[in-house]
């Protein structure tokens, strides 16, 4: 009997063994099917996020965009192609003063808080007319970057949309040593602080439809063009100042005249040029 109960214990032993090992293996076999589905679906994730990160990468910013656009929407009170002859005075003056500038530039704010009110005096006077080129070449400085400048610049073109005047007071207001910046804070980029300083200017003073044209970006296209024709005048630097093709300069002859002395001095020479 004992030897009997021996075998049949063992023989029921190997069988409780097969059928666990046989569970054991479906197991298994069940868990890799699961390990590897979820890996072809986290590497199926990998891949459409790399794609979806490959396409955004490609995918143009809003400025580029702006700056490929073929239809451009240019403010009133401007000429020639796009838009981007900006020209402002007296029909009668027979000189045209040109006046190339970027809005983030710091050196533009210290000519206009210098002279801005002497050539506004001038101009209302017919003494010449001023000619604006707006560029935006600090926002690609590495040093600095940021789209101030373009924004900035597209605000520009909101206020002239309104008239010469609230585009000269607006210009005045933004380089003015209360609300220009650092060059290296890119303040301007933001809707709500070009809008903060239109607030100070009279004919912009809530006025809902520059406000809008500011935070649509309606001039956003305009700018660009703006930008590209700067970047096609052959000046390289801001601010500049030229009369007849030629630059107007300050007592070192080389840089832009920065006091009213300077300035009058530098016009009335340009003028019986």
């Amino acid at each position: 009997m004992s030897k009997r109960n021996s075998q049949a214990n063992k023989s029921a032993a190997r069988e409780r063994l097969r059928a666990e090992r046989e569970r054991q293996a479906k197991k298994d076999k069940t868990r890799r099917q699961i390990i590897v589905g979820v890996s072809v679906v986290g590497v199926l994730a990998i891949v459409g996020a790399g794609t979806w990160g490959i396409m955004q990468l490609n995918k143009p910013s809003s400025w580029e965009a702006a700056k490929d656009a073929k239809n451009v929407t240019a403010p009133k009170n401007t000429s020639g192609e796009n838009g981007t002859t900006v020209v402002i005075g007296k029909s009668t003056a027979k000189k045209t003063l040109e006046l190339y500038e970027d809005p983030r530039c710091p050196i533009c704010a210290t000519l206009e808080q210098a002279v801005g009110e002497q050539v506004h005096k001038d101009v209302d006077a017919g003494k010449y007319k001023i000619k604006y080129i707006g560029a935006t070449f600090l926002d690609g400085e590495n040093s600095i970057n940021g789209v101030g400048s373009k924004n900035a610049l597209s605000a520009f073109g909101a206020a002239l949309n309104v008239s010469p005047q609230a585009f000269l007071d607006y210009k005045a207001a933004l380089y003015s040593a209360k609300y220009h910046p650092e060059e290296t804070d890119d303040k301007f980029k933001d809707d709500a602080y070009l809008i903060k300083i239109a607030d100070t200017v009279d004919a912009l003073k809530g006025n809902k439809a520059f406000q809008k044209d500011v935070e649509d970006g309606t001039y956003d296209n305009w700018a660009m063009k703006m930008s590209a024709t700067f970047e096609k005048s052959g000046v390289r630097g801001t601010p500049t100042l030229k009369m007849d093709g030629k630059t107007l300069t300050g007592a070192d002859g080389k840089n832009a005249p920065m006091t009213v002395a300077e300035f009058n001095t530098a016009i009335t020479k340009a003028l019986k040029g």
